[in-house]
């Protein structure tokens, strides 16, 4: 895709300034640094917003005063405002921010009526601002006169600002707005570097199909935020084929982000119900519908015990989003990973599958609880991961840490069915001018073409970038392992006094007891019961049982120990779980891998756990060749003799 220029980010950054500069103006020390955000965010929505209806709003206005004249349904004057202009909002006051700055007078009921005059179906992006409540505090300053003659002055006009550098702005102006709230409010805003590779690897294997006319596609995103995914996405398939059609949707549960995302989806064209307000986690708001494309960048490690009614419930519903299994509490990205294969399109005729690329930490690759084990599997089985790509660090403006795009796929390639490719990106990246919070490193689009072209080549990639495996080299045995016990005979008063507890044992026994002291341990058993034959002396089990474990003390010199029945004697407190992966034999894995370190081991394959995970960084792992000993001789010489030399300057001194 075709991404700003140099110069268009730095005119995008330098209005950015301008915009941002009301804050620094206006807005020192009548309201909290970290709120900022929350004034200049919907004052941009709204002025960029009155710039994309200027042309066509003094045609607009008496057409809808003169279709409400005659009673004329919403829907249809709706209608009609689209079929004539192509807008599918419009602003019916005669106001605007101009002529509301031009005058001091009723300045807040002023804008109040102006933005009235928005259409119904854009009336909650205001609602979502909490935009009156925020115009009424700074009118009780005896400001908002002045922030709205400075936002009337900014020309946010399709010529001056196209859409890219619309987009550029927003991102820039939106993360100072996160970066003064801190980090967890950067947690709805993707940069778009990361989208933009998501959306390269998403539509590659897709290419051939999106082209031509009367091509559809939709694009869906449960986390939608600002409603970046969306627009990234949308542009890139506008740039493969100029004559598609694409359809945009997306849920948002922060009413902030919802009234962004709407407002800047509402900018380039989009529906105005494109992105609905709402839990997804609780309530679906597309229940009944699946997608083309998901993109989604769930929130990290977020608790959602406050929706763990709504899911339990959900889980129980055979063949639901959630009924695969459930993560802990503390860590909810898992839900979102499992809700967003269950929204891609099936595998159609044509061959067209649902495609989805959600972002994540580590923990969905690895964690051990039923719960992840059981989505891994699920996504195992139902072959649906195409790949796996790890971001570098640094990468997104509120967590420096490593993470990763799934890519999930219902309808793969032939030659990728069956596979999973992982691709280490972790080294793609460049470091960027300015940093933005945690953000200190960018993909650019050098460094996206070469992991996009390490998925069109789906291969084991040298140096190493691309490894294509198969779900089973993801699963494996967690197999309890016990180590056999070396056991001679001793007798001590101790032993006896606890022999002598069994209700069979008289006094006549502890001669027979006593002739075993230094026995082998293995032999208790039959030779006990003969000599007490031979005593005339009765040997119930329960006793024979009893000295043969009371007598028994650790000897590593003594044979392997084994019970009466023959089977091993597992010794006290040592215990270890052997992972063995399901593609090996269990019995040539451990005499491979445990016995020649732990002679005697056993292991009970009734107990063994099935389990899987994706160990990303150790299968990319290459150890380091260690310096040779020669090189380590000779800096240890050097520093040695630069020790003395100091040590002789001090002796001097």
């Amino acid at each position: 895709m075709t991404p700003s220029t140099p110069a268009q980010k730095q005119r995008a950054a330098t209005a950015a300034s301008v915009v941002w500069a009301t804050a620094d103006k206006f807005l020192r020390s009548v309201v909290e640094e970290t709120e900022y955000g929350d004034y200049i965010l919907p004052f941009t929505v709204l002025r960029r917003l009155e710039c994309l209806l200027a042309e066509t709003k003094d045609d607009v206005v008496p057409l809808v005063e003169d279709l409400v004249a005659k009673d004329t349904p919403t829907r249809f004057i709706d209608a009609e405002v689209k079929r004539r202009f192509g807008l599918s909002f419009y602003n019916t006051s005669p106001l605007s921010l101009a002529t509301i700055a031009s005058t001091d007078d009723n300045v807040q009921a002023s804008l109040e009526s102006y933005v009235a005059g928005f259409s119904h179906n854009i009336a909650d992006i205001w609602s979502s601002f909490e935009f009156q409540r925020l115009t009424a505090k700074l009118a009780e300053a005896n400001r908002l006169h002045a922030v709205i003659r400075h936002f009337a002055g900014l020309d946010l006009s399709p010529a001056a600002m196209p859409n890219t550098a619309m987009g550029d702005l927003f991102e820039n102006v939106m993360y100072r707005a996160f970066d003064k709230k801190g980090k967890a409010a950067g947690g709805f805003y993707t940069p778009r570097d990361a989208i933009r590779l998501m959306v390269d690897i998403l539509f590659a294997s897709d290419e051939d199909s999106l082209a031509g006319r009367n091509t559809t596609r939709s694009i869906y995103d449960p986390t939608a935020g600002s409603g970046g995914m969306l627009l990234v996405a949308q542009d890139h398939l506008a740039e493969l084929n100029p004559d598609i059609e694409v359809n945009l949707f997306g849920q948002e549960l922060m009413p902030n982000a919802y009234a962004l995302g709407k407002g800047d989806l509402l900018i380039q064209g989009g529906l105005p119900d494109a992105i609905r307000l709402g839990d997804t986690l609780v309530r679906d708001e597309y229940a009944d519908r699946q997608f083309d494309y998901v993109l989604s960048n769930p929130p990290f490690g977020t608790d959602w015990s406050v929706q763990h009614k709504d899911v339990l419930e959900q889980s129980k519903v055979p063949g639901s989003r959630f009924s695969h299994g459930l993560p802990a509490k503390g860590d909810g990205q898992m839900l979102f990973l499992a809700h967003c294969a269950s929204k891609l399109a099936p595998a159609g005729r044509s061959g067209h599958g649902g495609r989805a690329a959600v972002v994540s930490n580590a923990s969905p690759l690895f964690s051990s609880d039923k719960g992840p084990n059981a989505i891994r599997q699920w996504l195992f089985d139902e072959d649906l991961i195409d790949a796996i790509v790890a971001l570098p660090t640094q990468m997104f403006y509120g967590t420096g840490i490593a993470t990763y795009v799934w890519v999930l796929d219902t309808n793969k390639e032939p030659e990728r069915q069956g596979k999973i490719q992982l691709i280490d990106a972790s080294g793609q990246w460049s470091p960027m001018r300015k940093g933005m919070g945690d953000k200190r490193r960018e993909m650019t689009e050098d460094k996206r073409s070469i992991v996009h072209a390490a998925y069109k080549a789906f291969e084991d990639a040298d140096p190493a970038i691309s490894r294509v495996m198969k779900p089973a080299d993801f699963m494996f045995r967690d197999v309890p392992v016990y180590k056999q016990a070396r056991l001679g005979t001793v007798v001590t008063d101790e032993a006896l006094a606890q022999i002598a507890e069994h209700g069979a044992y008289t006094a006549e026994h502890e001669k027979v007891v006593k002739s075993f002291d230094g026995f082998v341990w293995n032999s208790i058993p039959d030779a006990f019961k003969q000599r007490c034959k031979n005593a005339g002396l009765k040997a119930p089990l329960g006793l024979i049982d009893a000295v043969t474990e009371a007598l028994g003390v650790e000897d590593p010199d003594a044979p392997l120990a084994v019970d009466r029945k023959g089977n091993p004697v597992l010794l006290d407190g040592w215990k270890i779980t052997e992972r063995v992966p399901e593609s090996e034999d269990l019995t040539t894995h451990m005499k491979q891998e445990v016995l020649p370190f732990a002679e005697g081991a056993t292991w009970d394959v009734s107990k063994a756990k099935a389990g899987n995970e994706i160990p990303f960084t150790r299968i990319f792992y290459t150890p380091e060749e260690p310096r040779p000993l020669e090189e380590i001789d000779v800096d240890v010489a050097r520093l040695m003799s630069d020790l003395t030399s100091m040590f002789e300057g001090v002796r001097e001194a």
